[in-house]
């Protein structure tokens, strides 16, 4: 598939994020309990380290979290979310100052202290529906936001997702909330479909082969995949085991017309895309013959 024009770039306070080839957005996890051991992190220098190391093997943005949204995760509370990134922020901000640095929370609240600590972006699992106040939020202070869509919430999404047609529900869905965030002032917008959120194995393989479609919509497209439950089922493996699968699901989201990827593993993420680039650069000069 040929990728189209790239969305409009995220704009930082003196940072920029363009889309003229596919980002990486490597993962850091300040939380005991998510789906992947491997991508937690302990304590505000571990989590220095880990970021240096992804941006070194090619993370374009990093993404930090104090909330697990694993299916069946319960809700910890904003002082508990704070408590855990405020300090990883900081921290990372101090060793990457000019780094962009993306803080996953669907609270408001949290999200605002977030950015007073040096975050620049928003990623929310909620779309703004979890806190309405996240649309105020995201409008007045005109930071990039990515809203995803999530059937139920973390502890309900997986007891039976059902849909007449996934993809078309889904992109109704991001479509409305797209327009919603307009209509408050926002200005910076991307998309997640949101596999594993409230979809079935099935489901996330049909969104994932109409990943293109999403594209009509003008914004970024985020796609979340590693690791996941939709790899490792089919491949009756786990977490740990899901790398090969996970390069596989990135390399089909790329030629679908992913954006960002949003990543465990950085450095076999930065394979994906440059082998991908290079994929696009022969269709190209094939058109132009």
């Amino acid at each position: 598939m040929r990728r189209s024009t790239p969305p409009s770039p995220f704009e930082m306070e003196g940072r920029t994020l363009d889309f003229s080839v596919p980002r990486i957005m490597g993962v850091i996890n300040a939380t005991p309990d998510s789906f992947y051991g491997g991508s937690r992190i302990d304590h505000a220098k571990q989590a220095a380290a880990t970021a240096l190391r992804m941006v070194d093997e090619g993370a374009d943005l990093l993404d930090i979290g104090g909330q697990s949204s694993r299916p069946g995760a319960k809700a910890v509370g904003t002082r508990t979310e704070c408590e855990r990134i405020l300090p990883v922020i900081e921290e990372i901000r101090s060793v990457l100052p000019h780094h962009p640095l993306s803080v996953d929370t669907y609270h408001a609240a949290v999200a605002s202290r977030a950015l007073d600590a040096g975050a620049d972006m928003v990623n929310d699992i909620g779309a703004a529906l979890l806190d309405p106040e996240m649309e105020d939020l995201v409008a007045g202070r005109n930071v990039p936001y990515i809203l995803m869509h999530m059937q139920g919430t973390p502890e309900s999404m997986q007891d039976r997702p059902e849909y007449g047609s996934v993809t078309e529900e889904v992109s109704e869905f991001l479509t409305h909330r797209l327009l919603a965030l307009r209509e408050k002032g926002a200005t910076q917008l991307g998309l997640d479909p949101g596999f594993g959120f409230g979809k079935s194995v099935e489901h996330n393989y049909q969104l994932l082969d109409a990943l293109g479609q999403l594209g009509g919509l003008g914004v970024p497209i985020l796609a979340g995949v590693s690791r996941k439950s939709m790899i490792y089922k089919v491949l009756d493996s786990s977490p740990e085991q899901a790398l090969n699968g996970t390069s596989v699901l990135h390399a089909w989201a790329l030629d679908r017309g992913a954006h960002i990827l949003r990543v465990h593993d950085v450095a076999e993420a930065a394979e994906c895309v440059k082998l991908h680039c290079a994929l696009s650069m022969s269709r190209l000069n094939n058109t132009n013959d």
